[in-house]
């Protein structure tokens, strides 16, 4: 019989949480005891798994020991407080927030990109990347080795989801607000979201760029293993409820076509290419990426401005690729190494 782990979910009813748990079961984890955690607020509530309800308990007062895996999407603050208590207890822990990713003793993991990397966790965390990292490099990791990528410039087109369950509310609220002619007032984002574009996430740094923009660079020098890959982010926030879009321009050190990109690109873990130079014949988060697993790949050609540049448009759920999936990926690695 194989080993059967005691897994925690500490974030449960959120958003994330609840794909975490959706996507233990499609994929059939080894969980023996699944214990759903939360704030004090949302204990003695119920949350679905494998069809069937499990009570959520309060983290504040949750003992960890015992616990073999344990998933945290409940922000950085308290990843900070309490990743470190269930990784003393034995715990390995791994983290949905930024808290941990930019330690050199935590891994920083994309499943298909650097699996690897998950075999070395001196303090038992393994960090998820941010989600536009992520989806950007499960398909660039086979560019880069196969033609040596120099450069990135990439903006993101996020959708709200990235922000929580407010976000996404706000968005609703005011569509339905707008297009019923009332006014509309924005809360969780600084300007309205809906029929709007906002070229921010994150907090502003010193250097001009946000926190969003420069996760983009230093992820992609750890997960790359790379420090010399010159990275240029724009993040801007758009109106859309579920799934993250890129428009991607890389320089290779060594030139490839974009037949010779499709043709990787077709064969790489994770990614489905969807690439006709015709309407229709390309990604979007609403007909591609929203409840699926893959990252999406289009718009695959040659920079007219560079003699080594290639364009791609990449296209990814944020909520399931970006996030629970790939934190079950890793637990899934962790439990094949015993």
């Amino acid at each position: 019989m194989s080993k059967q782990y005691k897994v925690a979910v500490v974030g449960a009813t959120g958003a994330v949480g609840e794909v975490m748990l959706s996507i233990l079961a499609e994929r059939d984890f080894p969980v023996g005891e699944l214990v759903a955690l939360a704030s004090e607020r949302s204990a003695g509530g119920t949350v679905k798994f494998g069809g069937r309800d499990v009570v959520v308990q309060d983290l504040a007062t949750f003992d960890p020991t015992g616990v073999d895996i344990a998933l945290f999407s409940a922000g950085g603050s308290t990843s900070k407080e309490y990743a470190p208590r269930f990784a003393a207890a034995g715990a390995v822990v791994i983290d949905n927030s930024s808290a941990f990713r930019y330690y050199d003793d935590v891994p920083l993991v994309v499943s298909e990109v650097n699996p690897e990397a998950a075999k070395n966790r001196p303090r038992g965390i393994i960090a998820n990347p941010n989600c536009s990292t992520m989806q950007m490099l499960v398909a660039l990791a086979p560019i880069h080795r196969k033609a040596g990528i120099e450069r990135i410039n990439v903006a993101t087109y996020q959708s709200v989801s990235g922000t929580g369950r407010k976000a996404l509310e706000e968005l609703g609220r005011q569509t339905a607000g707008l297009l019923n002619f009332q006014t509309v007032e924005a809360e969780v984002y600084p300007v309205q979201i809906a029929f709007n574009v906002i070229p921010h996430g994150g907090d502003f740094t010193d250097n001009g760029y946000t926190t969003e923009e420069m996760k983009l660079v230093w992820e992609t020098h750890k997960i790359l293993d790379d420090s010399t890959i010159r990275v240029n982010a724009t993040v801007v926030r758009v109106p859309v409820f579920y799934g993250h879009s890129e428009a991607v321009n890389i320089e290779t050190r060594d030139k490839i076509t974009p037949g010779e990109a499709r043709q990787l690109l077709e064969s790489a873990p994770g990614v489905e290419v969807v690439d006709e130079r015709a309407p229709g014949g390309y990604p979007t988060p609403v007909t591609h990426a929203s409840g699926n697993d893959a990252v999406y790949v289009g718009r695959i050609r040659d920079d007219l401005s560079h003699p080594r540049g290639l364009n791609l448009w990449i296209v990814s759920d944020n909520i399931r690729k970006g996030a629970a999936l790939n934190a079950v990926q890793i637990a899934e690695l962790v439990a094949a190494g015993g």
